[in-house]
């Protein structure tokens, strides 16, 4: 009989534990050769950046250039409106609450200036500078992948494909079984410099916010979606609870395309609309991801003292609901494609990226879940809409046969 293989939550959850237990006890010289595997990790992470960034949005923005014509641009619109909302709400829920239990600057995570002063430094590093720096591999992803949409240029897809197929084999077998080291080295680091247990007591309230976020995106959704269907939002919703729970055990989108499809076959939803509209929603919709993204990022910069104002986090909001397209099928997908905008537009440093890794896929399940409940209420809403517009022709036609 085959060995059920421990997941990545479990490995995360036992190398938190570790790392608060290790560092509690251990020497200085020992939390530093930790420190030095953090730091060659931090370099060959800055190094990967910029391909993943190239490696999933010329993809993903390519494929937007395929489809059926204009039930593709009103799934695409409806799910990145979709997304933009939820982290623009996870914004101004996050500022009215986190206060409440939070200390604004109580902890600098400063790697440059002070790093003697909060972690630990490692023994040495080894330098992997990247091909790019993470705006211009923005920049041309979007040339690129826009190139290809209009230009049909099926070679060059066909290349940015396989260039895809890569970068996730690189995350899928070097990043992610590697990360629970890291993991364990962070919060070695975080303890013994006397900052892990207000970091940890913040971020369990955080992610009950977060859950709570969730819960209501998804009820805005479905009621959106009810009203336009003329159904039950709340029926709607019990429908789709196979595809959450399967979610939260998959952590990935892609691996629940089959629950997500019967669910929503069940609620109603044509055949072609929902055998359409699933698969593609299953890439492009990242509501619950940028709930989480936009709530973590908020606490670690509030914890920082960094100024925060909606102004400075929209368009960092506005940039995920592009920059996750076609996220990897891997736990921490959307999280790795999202470390490019979050050192650009926030000016995250290694510390805070790193944290951000951790503090994601400790609850990836539950953003993974709210996405995929979520597409089946675009596919309600597109079935809708398309239902309405196929009788509003027929009623024309008849008209002008008339």
């Amino acid at each position: 009989m085959s060995k059920k293989k421990l997941g990545l939550l479990p490995k995360l959850i036992i190398a938190i534990i570790l790392g608060i237990a290790v560092g509690m006890v251990a020497p200085e010289k020992l939390i530093a050769i930790f420190a030095t595997f953090n730091d060659i990790f931090n370099e060959f992470l800055g190094f990967v950046i910029p391909l993943i960034i190239i490696g999933f949005v010329v993809p993903g923005i390519a494929d937007l250039g395929d489809g059926a014509g204009k039930i593709l641009a009103i799934t695409a619109l409806i799910a990145y409106v979709s997304t933009i909302i939820s982290g623009s709400v996870a914004y101004f829920v996050d500022m009215a609450s986190f206060p409440s239990f939070l200390e604004v600057g109580s902890i600098v995570f400063d790697n440059a200036q002070n790093a003697e002063e909060t972690m630990v430094a490692g023994l040495f590093t080894i330098e992997m500078p990247a091909i790019m720096e993470v705006m211009s591999a923005l920049i041309l992803s979007f040339t690129l992948g826009l190139g290809i949409a209009v230009t049909k240029a099926e070679g060059m897809k066909k290349i940015f494909n396989e260039f895809q197929d890569i970068v996730t084999k690189v995350i899928a077998s070097i990043i992610i079984p590697l990360l629970p080291f890291h993991v364990f080295g962070i919060f070695s680091n975080l303890t013994f410099s006397g900052t892990v247990f207000e970091i940890m007591s913040v971020f369990i309230k955080v992610f009950g916010i977060i859950i709570l976020l969730h819960i209501c995106i998804l009820i805005f959704q479905y009621v959106i979606a009810g009203v336009f269907a003329k159904k039950n939002p709340f029926a709607l919703l019990k429908n789709m609870i196979p595809a959450y729970f399967t979610a939260l055990g998959t952590q990935s989108s892609a691996a629940t395309i089959p629950v997500t499809l019967e669910q929503t076959k069940k609620n109603g939803v044509r055949g072609e609309i929902a055998d359409f509209v699933i698969p593609l929603c299953a890439t492009i919709h990242l509501s619950g991801s940028t709930i989480t993204l936009t709530s973590c990022a908020l606490a670690i910069m509030m914890l920082n003292g960094i100024e925060i104002s909606f102004i400075s986090i929209l368009p960092f909001i506005l940039m995920l609901g592009v920059t996750m397209v076609a996220a990897p099928g891997v736990p921490g997908g959307a999280v790795m494609a999202a470390l490019g905008v979050l050192e650009t537009m926030l000016h995250f440093n290694p510390i805070m990226l790193n944290l951000m890794i951790a503090l994601y896929i400790a609850q990836d399940s539950f953003g993974t879940a709210c996405n995929v409940t979520g597409d089946g209420a675009i596919a309600v809403l597109v079935d809708a809409i398309r239902g309405k517009g196929g009788k509003a022709k027929e009623a024309k036609e008849a008209v002008s046969e008339n």
